[in-house]
């Protein structure tokens, strides 16, 4: 801040030596007291003055006699200049107002010093008169804009009507009042305080008057000019102010009409809510928010629900609530409405409890927080209901939903959460999963029925649980398949060993049954433990490779890299398949014509079509490989259409060249024929293309008569009637059942290609080739041979009549 000072002297020498020393300030200099009023009355800013008392015309005691009087410069700080035997007159300066005196001769440093120090001093005067300043705003603003009504009076007796020496009020107060402070002066608060009310408040205002209380506080009632009144909730307080008033007193006061309204409406409905909460099919309750639920109010339903009365829980008689509560929800329900409270939500939680009976019940409790003005916790209110019958439902459906219900193990669905929970949790624990396939079972239920096989299972899943510990887990994950989750092994070899127990459990009870299996491990990592569904389809996998292994009643497997290739390109092949079928690449599945020889006639007299697909991707797929995979995925019906419709146009491409007479054989699959529509689909591609049903020869594989033997000859004896060959293909590696044979609607024999090869390796007499000619011509079927690729196969073919 800039300060200013004013040099008062008559020397002129002296002026100059204090104002070259001061050249830090705005520095005014008069000769005299006359010229220094004159100056002073020009610059109004002035904050310090120097002043010798020894003056002409008007001396230094007569200037701040003078500057007193006029009133002037009240915060000017004057210094004055003495010698020693001036001290009466350094008295009389002080008296006057002068804040420091400094003797001549002048040291014009410690005169530096004495004047840095005082104008440090009026700086700190400023800034707390500023602060001052700033408060008594703050104040004011806040008395006048405050949302409540706020009075002061520095009157004894302000209830009397008369003028208060100090009344004050803001704003809010003549609001809620309905009047002005003109009004209340003249009339005082008695008169507009209802009568009913008036009495208990001057008790209390006697008491403060008399101090025998520092405040009080009380719901009151205000008439307004109208004859109606409002509700107000006043505090009063004692003022403790040093002054001369005999009595100081604040007043605050807050509108609570609204909330006396819905006081009266609550009061109202109290019987309604009485009545409601006598039949409610539980308890009602209201209760401090401790450790022992210490109650409140306890609605009549407490006794249905737990056998005990009212009276015996409210405040903690008899027992507490926390008593009732089964000891392992007790820690878990305070943490709940923790959680609850915190966020000022509404509570819901299920838990069980203990009656008075020693009946467990489970209950569903629906409260939520009653919270004071500070946001604090003041009680809990809510309901408690029975829910057991719905709980016994809910774990019925969840075990059933979780449980195989023949064996009593779980099942792939609370396998399938348990490793995907599993799957989120770090650790360095090796975990793998075992597959035990007894799919052959199956079979026995042809013979004896399922519920002889049911009862087989049974005994597999109770010897197969002595093997069920801790760190391995018993599971039923399909029809004839179970499962052992297995943790903290120490490496594979530890797993063998495992399967081999468990081989040893099964043989002991499958042995008399003659029937096996297939073990497959897959052990879990970082790779696949999130991708659930596919880790199980790879323990399938492993399981049926297994069951493969024709050394081994019980094979074991473990899920490798080669599998998975194997998975891959399935996978690969059905997208093949289903582009194909999509129209996407209709041209990569191609037919070749493989031709079929009479000897007799030395004449090509039908051919195979033989499908074939060439992938981008893949190369050249043989059937043997895609063929299977399109009826498990049931493609192979779609597919096959579209091999027969190729089969067809290439008969009537061979007609157009003359050729009528000429054959195609067209395989077809068990998944085709045993179709409600096959035989309707077929008839009607034959008429639209025009295809003589005598030129088409339909192939069928030994297995296909494996099951459902009857329904499908029967379906063969149909395609016989209208005009169609049939053909077993690849006779003599699959079913063959001679006995049976007789009986089939069939026309050929194909022999398998294992035969002919046998022919260049065997003497002839050694070979049997010729005893299934022999026998299929005694059927009076024909008989094809597939695989003829050398001079002696041939000769041999015709020397036996095929």
């Amino acid at each position: 801040m800039s300060i200013k000072i004013l040099i008062v002297d008559d020397s002129a020498t002296d002026r100059l030596n204090i104002k070259n020393k001061l050249s830090d300030y705005d520095v005014l200099t008069a000769c005299d007291g006359i010229e220094a009023m004159r100056i002073i009355d020009e610059h109004r800013d002035i904050d310090m003055a120097i002043l010798n008392l020894n003056m002409v015309n008007m001396d230094g005691l007569q200037f701040l006699s003078s500057l007193n009087l006029s009133n002037q410069n009240k915060n000017l700080r004057t210094l004055i200049l003495t010698d020693c035997d001036e001290q009466y007159n350094e008295i009389k300066g002080l008296n006057l107002g002068t804040v420091d005196y400094i003797r001549e001769p002048i040291n014009m440093d410690s005169l530096k010093e004495r004047i840095d120090i005082h104008l440090e001093l009026l700086e700190i005067q400023h800034l707390y008169e500023q602060k001052l300043y700033d408060q008594g705003i703050t104040f004011d603003t806040i008395f006048q804009q405050a949302p409540i009504g706020i009075t002061i009076s520095l009157n004894r007796e302000p209830i009397y009507n008369h003028f208060d020496d100090y009344y004050t009020l803001n704003p809010m107060f003549e609001k809620i009042i309905g009047r002005t402070k003109k009004e209340l002066i003249e009339i005082g608060w008695e008169k507009i305080s209802h009568p009913e009310d008036l009495l208990e408040d001057l008790k209390y205002f006697q008491k403060l008057q008399t101090g025998e209380i520092n405040s009080y506080s009380m719901d009151k009632r205000y008439i307004r000019h109208d004859g109606s009144y409002l509700w107000a909730h006043i505090v009063v307080a004692r003022l403790d102010l040093a002054s001369d008033y005999k009595f100081n007193h604040i007043c605050f006061i807050q509108d609570i009409s609204e909330r006396k309204e819905i006081e009266k409406t609550l009061e109202e409905s109290e019987r309604s809510k009485s009545v409601l909460l006598s039949h409610l099919p539980g308890l009602a309750y209201r209760c401090c928010y401790d450790r022992e639920w210490t109650m409140q109010y306890v609605s009549d339903g407490c006794f249905n629900l737990t056998g005990y009365y009212p009276k015996s829980l409210i405040n903690n008689r008899d027992l507490s609530f926390n008593d009732l509560i089964s000891p392992e929800y007790r820690e878990s329900l305070w943490k709940e409405w923790e959680c609850i409270l915190a966020d000022k939500l509404p509570f819901k939680y299920e838990y069980e409890i203990n009656t008075a009976e020693g009946e467990r019940k489970w209950v569903l409790e629906m409260g939520q927080g009653i919270y004071n003005a500070q946001g604090e916790v003041e009680a809990l209110e809510g309901i408690i209901l029975d829910i057991s019958d719905r709980k016994q439902i809910e774990n019925n459906l969840r075990y059933n939903s979780e449980h195989d219900v023949w064996t009593g193990l779980y099942n792939r669905r609370y396998l399938e959460n348990l490793l995907a929970c599993d799957a989120k949790i770090k650790t360095i624990n090796k975990r793998a999963v075992i597959c035990i396939n007894l799919s052959a079972i199956h079979s026995l239920s042809l013979t004896y029925g399922f519920h002889y096989t049911q009862e087989l299972i049974k005994k597999v899943a109770e010897s197969l649980e002595t093997h069920f510990v801790d760190k391995c887990q018993l599971f039923n994950i399909h029809e004839n398949c179970f499962a052992f989750y297995i943790k903290d092994y120490k490496n594979k070899n530890e797993l063998v060993a495992f399967c081999k127990k468990v081989v040893n459990t099964l043989e002991a009870v499958l042995d008399i049954e003659r029937i096996g299996g297939g073990i497959g491990i897959v052990e879990i990592d970082e790779d696949n433990k999130n991708n659930i569904e596919q880790l199980l389809k790879n323990l399938l996998i492993a399981s049926e490779k297994a069951l493969n292994i024709y050394d081994k009643v019980f094979g074991v497997c473990f899920f490798n890299k080669e599998m998975e290739v194997e998975l891959i390109r399935e996978e690969d092949i059905k997208c093949e398949i289903a582009s194909i079928l999509a129209y996407e690449n209709p041209d990569s599945l191609f037919l070749e014509f493989q031709p079929i020889f009479d000897i007799k006639s030395n004449k090509i007299s039908g051919f195979e079509a033989l499908a074939r697909i060439r992938s981008n991707k893949l190369g050249l797929i043989m059937p043997v490989e895609f063929i299977p995979i399109a009826e498990k995925t049931k493609l192979i019906i779609s597919l096959g259409k579209k091999i027969i419709i190729r089969a067809f146009n290439f008969l009537n491409r061979l007609k157009e060249k003359g050729h009528d007479t000429t054959n195609v054989s067209i395989n077809i699959s068990v998944v085709q024929m045993i179709r409600d529509d096959f035989i309707d689909n077929l008839v009607e591609m034959i008429n639209i293309m025009q295809i003589n049903p005598a030129n088409i020869t339909l192939e069928i594989t030994e297995s296909m008569f494996s099951s459902n033997y009857h329904e499908i000859n029967m379906i063969l004896g149909k395609l016989k009637d209208l005009g169609m060959k049939i053909a077993i293909d690849d006779f003599g590696t699959g079913y063959s059942s001679l006995a049976r044979e007789r009986e089939l609607n069939i026309d050929i024999l194909k022999i398998d290609k294992y035969f002919s090869d046998k022919i260049l390796m065997l003497n002839n007499e050694d070979s049997i080739t010729a005893d299934i000619i022999s026998m299929a011509h005694k059927l009076g079927h024909c008989v094809i041979a597939e695989g003829i690729e050398h001079e002696k196969q041939i000769q041999y073919m015709k020397n036996n009549g095929c």
